[in-house]
């Protein structure tokens, strides 16, 4: 039996919200990676980082696909079904990332 993501159709084209994770850069903490809502546009960081913000996102929106957004990676993520999802395109980024590892 394959696994198919039930939400795909939440899939949106944003515009990221930040150059960094949001709750990050307000505390002032290092991140691992990003993480990019593909539903409203928040960017957060990844469960290696400290704050682990993109998940704590899902949990507070459950807006359930993530793309990987930087490094720039092209993958997706659906929390609801714990499934790697075909994204129809990639984000571009706003611009360089600042670096907090």
């Amino acid at each position: 039996m394959s696994m198919q993501c039930h939400h795909v159709d939440t899939i949106r084209d944003v515009t990221p919200g930040s150059r960094g994770c949001e709750e990050c850069l307000k505390i002032g903490q290092a991140w691992v990676h990003l993480r990019l809502c593909r539903q409203c546009g928040h960017v957060g960081c990844c469960d290696d980082s400290p704050g682990r913000h993109a998940t704590a996102h899902f949990h507070a929106t459950r807006h359930p696909i993530i793309e990987g957004y930087d490094p720039p990676e092209g993958w997706g993520w659906c929390y609801v079904d714990e499934i790697m999802v075909t994204l129809p395109d990639q984000t571009p980024q706003l611009g360089p990332i600042p670096r907090y590892y």
